[in-house]
């Protein structure tokens, strides 16, 4: 293990283990959450889904950064997706829930919990995902082009010239494909299933695993 390694695992460390060792820094998190969830949601995404591509650099290229890869500017747009996400929380499951209903569909057993939640998840990741992948997309490939400052993301984004460049048989064959049927439906299936309070933050941390998927997966492609 290299001295990079036990920084980033000590840096992981530290953003997770005074909720474990201190109850009132606990408590803290769930009013805070409770009262400013965007707030949250931004902050969530903006560390832990930008952990999860620095450590799917490190699986591809031996390295958990560098210079132009802009790990500031892709925390700051992931933040702005994780209130996207959020919103999308918001909007899905009270959706999956009158689409059900109306197809005259009730009940309050597990079963037909799980059934709501695998409906949300599935109208998200179906309806919303692709696009919200696709910026996603949009972004990394600005923020690479303009040397991974925060100055250059906030230039003028050229999408036209970039959706040319983007590869879309890997988007289309892996990302789309694959990830929204096999990982993301399932995952955010559970997603809905927990308290309203841990589903951001239980999203976010699935940002870390996809990053380490993605990155075998871009592996395997080589």
């Amino acid at each position: 293990m290299k001295r990079h390694d036990v920084v980033f695992i000590l840096v992981v460390l530290a953003l997770f283990a005074p909720f474990f060792l201190s109850q009132s820094l606990y408590e803290i998190y769930c009013k805070f959450n409770l009262e400013h969830g965007l707030v949250m949601s931004f902050i969530k995404f903006a560390i832990l889904a930008t952990l999860g591509e620095s450590l799917g650099l490190r699986i591809r290229k031996g390295i958990y950064d560098y210079k132009g890869f802009g790990l500031l500017p892709r925390a700051v747009v992931w933040g702005f997706l994780g209130i996207a996400i959020k919103v999308s929380f918001l909007l899905f499951l009270p959706g999956a829930v009158n689409l059900l209903g109306y197809l005259g569909a009730a009940g309050d057993s597990f079963g037909f919990k799980f059934l709501q939640s695998f409906t949300a998840s599935s109208l998200m990741n179906l309806i919303f995902a692709p696009v919200m992948m696709s910026l996603h997309k949009i972004t990394d490939t600005h923020i690479l082009e303009t040397g991974g400052t925060v100055k250059g993301l906030f230039s003028k984004i050229d999408v036209a010239v970039i959706l040319q460049k983007v590869d879309w048989r890997m988007m289309w064959g892996f990302v789309f494909k694959k990830t929204i049927p096999l990982f993301w439906i399932p995952a955010h299936t559970i997603t809905f299933l927990l308290p309203a309070s841990f589903q951001v933050l239980f999203a976010a941390i699935l940002g870390v695993v996809l990053g380490v998927i993605l990155a075998f997966a871009a592996n395997k492609a080589k």
